[in-house]
């Protein structure tokens, strides 16, 4: 008696496999934290559902509008109670850990609103005027175009594995030699040009101790911006107050509306009628995303930010690509500066830019050093900024010193990773010395 065997056929029917999916102890840590945090707002948000009284008022449209939009009105109680269970629903598929992957972004985004539309309403419910939306889009767009240039500069060094906690320096220089320049010339070009070339600079130096001399660069951060801060506060009292009048008058940019999209409700003025830094700032991101992600060299620049033993064993020159990758940085901390002097007042006042270049540096942080993912968090810190100065009007019982402690607070909660990984590149803030 025989016995055959007999090949396996391609026809025959594979084994099931089942894969079991590992959590790792960090991704554990952030899933909970997460949702812990997300259920504490949930339940801060039912606590205030005890305290709404009345109808809240959203005013789509400002006074000088050409096209009045309808002012929404809606219940406020009712708003803030079904907030507040979104809120707590989405904590509890956090903490269950059944959600996965896209569910868990699509959750994450849905809690951020209930949390905005949530206070907003508790905010507005019960007083005579209505909650400004079109002002706040606008001082959303407004306050956080300096704040996304800031944002690409840190993005941009940081890829390369130099840490910039220089950004306030940068922005401080640039924005006095955009007054500067533009009180003599009376010319936005040439204060722009001005202001690029002072950020440029300071980048540079940054660039020269820190690649070159392998200075400690969060030290090397901060020297640079007390340098800066001294050497506009020393020039201001020396040369530009005494002369104010011809030192100190610098032109502001004027608004460039875009034919047909401005004329859009709402969205027009907000987003397509505004000055020239607001649209280099959205085009500023695209470009920075491509240059990281589609070329050659922010491949090299990234290279370089991870791992540049190796980047430097294929032949690629460490210090120079960080060399150009800072220098290219500067550029966009110097429009940065501009925007709060010719892009806004048009003078400048000692320590003007009043520590928007470390928000920029939180936003860095935030956005995991990623420019698209960075320009996002600007936007939220202005939004912030702005809601507490619209606040202010309504008379809320929340002090809006509270509420610009909220980007910060935002920030070390980030830095602690209580929401996610934001792993910094391996080789940010570590000198190369070959």
């Amino acid at each position: 008696m025989s016995t055959e065997s007999r090949a396996p056929s391609l026809t025959d029917a594979p084994e099931q496999l089942d894969f079991e999916v590992i959590e790792s102890r960090d991704a554990r840590r952030a899933r909970i934290s997460t949702g812990a945090l997300i259920g504490i707002v949930g339940v801060m948000l039912g606590v205030l559902f005890f305290g709404t009284e009345g109808s809240a008022s959203f005013a789509l449209s400002d006074a000088f509008a050409d096209v009045q939009l309808p002012t929404i009105v809606i219940p406020g109680a009712p708003v803030v109670a079904v907030a507040a269970v979104a809120c707590l629903l989405v904590a509890a598929g956090f903490l269950s850990g059944r959600l996965r992957g896209r569910q868990r972004t699509l959750a994450g985004v849905i809690a951020g609103l209930a949390v905005v539309i949530g206070f907003l309403t508790w905010a507005a419910a019960g007083k005579d005027l209505p909650f400004p939306v079109a002002n706040q889009l606008a001082g959303t767009v407004f306050t956080a175009t300096p704040l996304i240039l800031g944002a690409l500069c840190g993005s941009l060094g940081e890829r390369a594995g130099v840490v910039n906690v220089a950004i306030e320096g940068q922005f401080l220089t640039a924005a006095f030699a955009a007054a500067l320049v533009g009180s003599v010339t009376k010319s936005i070009p040439a204060a722009l040009f001005a202001a690029v070339l002072a950020g440029v600079m300071m980048a540079a130096v940054l660039a020269l101790f820190a690649i070159k001399y392998l200075v400690d660069q969060v030290v090397l951060g901060v020297v640079i911006n007390l340098l800066a801060s001294g050497i506009t506060g020393f020039l201001f009292d020396q040369l530009v107050q005494p002369n104010s009048r011809a030192l100190n008058n610098a032109p502001t940019m004027d608004t460039i509306p875009i034919p047909l999209l401005s004329d859009i409700p709402l969205l027009g003025p907000v987003l397509f009628d505004q000055t020239i830094l607001v649209y280099l700032a959205v085009i500023s991101v695209v470009v920075v995303w491509f240059l990281l992600y589609r070329t050659r060299w922010g491949l090299r620049v990234r290279a370089v930010g991870e791992h540049p033993e190796a980047a430097d064993a294929v032949g690629i020159s460490v210090k120079r690509v960080r060399w150009q990758a800072v220098l290219v940085a500067g550029v966009f901390s110097g429009l940065g500066g501009a925007f709060f002097t010719v892009g806004s007042i048009g003078s400048f006042s000692k320590d003007l830019t009043a520590g928007n270049g470390f928000i920029a540096l939180a936003a860095v942080i935030m956005g995991r050093w990623h420019p698209v993912l960075a320009a996002t968090m600007a936007l939220f810190f202005g939004f912030v900024v702005q809601m507490a100065s619209q606040l202010q009007t309504l008379n809320t019982p929340v002090p809006s010193q509270f509420l610009l402690m909220l980007p910060y607070l935002a920030t070390i909660i980030a830095v602690a990773g209580l929401i996610g990984r934001t792993r910094a590149p391996a080789a940010d803030g570590v000198p190369y010395a070959k």
